[in-house]
């Protein structure tokens, strides 16, 4: 049985359930907490956008207009701080204090070129058996553009574990255990705004990206509604042109994407296809999903992925050597890009238009008993030398806080894993909801 601190009507009780559930929309609130359970308006506030809040206020009989409701809503997310009673005529209340944030367990801090890179680790849930518990790993990363103004990008997870089974990930090799909460989501940013100290309290957090634990589009639900929530301008106040979502390549969750894209409001959301392969041989041996979604049809919704405002799509490469590195699997994969003919074949291999995208080559961090080594400079400098050459815009992704296990594909502790917990199910706790 599962001990939870407080009801939360925004959270759907699949989420406390069964390791294999999937993301749930927030489910509409039908009544609001006493004006004094701080807890629960609070649990509520990190999950709703402002308009949502308010109507779950007054659903509740609380007094108030709309300043006085949004107020009390912006304070949680900029002051992390509340009053009391919902009134400014009282002591504020930290937001630490209110239990509705996971606790942060551990801290890990690396120094890369560009800053101090921060990987904190939240408890999620807790387990009777004295089991270790449930973590979540998120990361913030220095990054000093070209005014040498030093912001920050905050890498997030949106699940505990994962189950797209990619060989090169450490999260992978975990299987997913569950999905997380909105509420869950957000409160990575509120850590890394508020909770965690590090060098630079007043830089700001300029990008959020969904490239931490868990395959994003398979809690489509909870991720969107936490976009929401992230981009509000009384809450974390983020642009959407800063948010950006990563996805192995569901194709259908894709499209579900794009019609959200298309709505006022989310025209610059940006997103990543961790591609990885140059051919359908390649991706199936490193990314079980290519087998049921190959490269040919992973395509298509790129092709038709809705464009506003100069924006293009991330395709991800993670550069592994001898899997994907040769300049046969770069000329391989500008062929994929831009649609063209490789093979002397009379048409293309993929026929259609050219991607609008850039080729982002991530040299491979090596998870636990990898069975791959990192790339070397001069191999990673080859393979770009060949897409430059054929015309495909490419950048590469910076290494940074990898002897710290905080790089991109290294996130996730391997002390807990679908099968284990499968094996011995226990009494748990879950904190910060």
């Amino acid at each position: 049985m599962l001990a939870v601190p407080l009801n939360d009507p925004t959270d759907h009780p699949d989420h406390l359930v069964h390791p294999d559930q999937r993301g749930q929309p927030p489910v509409p609130p039908t009544a609001a907490p006493p004006a004094h359970d701080l807890a629960g308006l609070g649990r509520v506030a990190l999950a709703t956008t402002p308009a949502e809040f308010a109507a779950y206020w007054r659903a509740g009989g609380l007094r108030g207009g709309d300043l006085q409701i949004y107020n009390w809503y912006s304070s949680l997310f900029r002051q992390a701080s509340v009053y009391p009673s919902g009134r400014p005529d009282g002591v504020r209340v930290p937001v630490a204090d209110l239990g509705i944030i996971a606790p942060i367990h551990r801290v890990h801090r690396s120094e890369s070129s560009e800053g101090v890179v921060t990987k904190f680790t939240q408890v999620v849930q807790t387990f009777a058996d004295g089991s270790p518990p449930l973590e979540i790993e998120s990361v913030l990363i220095p990054m000093i553009g070209r005014n040498s103004i030093r912001k920050y990008t905050l890498c997030v997870s949106s699940q505990v574990g994962c189950a797209m089974g990619c060989g090169f990930c450490q999260t992978a090799q975990m299987g997913l255990i569950r999905s997380l909460s909105v509420a869950e989501i957000v409160g990575q940013w509120f850590a890394a705004r508020h909770l965690i100290e590090h060098p630079d309290p007043e830089a700001p957090i300029a990008n959020i990206v969904f490239m931490g634990m868990g395959e994003p589009l398979d809690n489509f639900d909870n991720v969107v509604q936490a976009i929401a929530v992230l981009t509000d301008r009384r809450a974390a106040n983020v642009a959407m042109r800063h948010i950006t979502v990563s996805t192995v390549g569901r194709a259908a969750e894709i499209d579900r994407l794009a019609e959200r894209v298309r709505q006022p409001g989310w025209h610059r959301l940006g997103l990543a296809v961790s591609l990885n392969a140059p051919t359908d041989a390649v991706r199936s041996s490193i990314m079980p999903i290519n087998k049921a979604i190959p490269m040919a049809a992973l395509r298509r919704p790129m092709e038709q992925w809705p464009f506003f405002g100069g924006a293009h799509l991330c395709l991800e490469y993670v550069l592994i050597p001898g899997v994907n590195d040769t300049a046969e699997h770069a000329e391989q994969l500008a062929a994929y890009v831009q649609g063209a003919d490789y093979d002397g074949l009379a048409e293309p291999r993929y026929p259609g238009v050219a991607l609008t995208g850039l080729v982002n080559v991530i040299p491979y961090n090596p998870r636990d008993n990898s069975p791959w080594p990192a790339p070397t400079e001069e191999q990673v400098v080859a393979f770009m030398a060949v897409l430059t050459a054929r015309r495909v815009p490419n950048k590469r992704r910076r290494t940074k806080g990898r002897d710290t296990m905080a790089a991109c594909g290294q996130l996730g502790n391997p002390t807990h894993t679908r099968r284990s917990l499968k094996a011995s199910p226990v009494e748990v706790t879950v904190l910060g909801r």
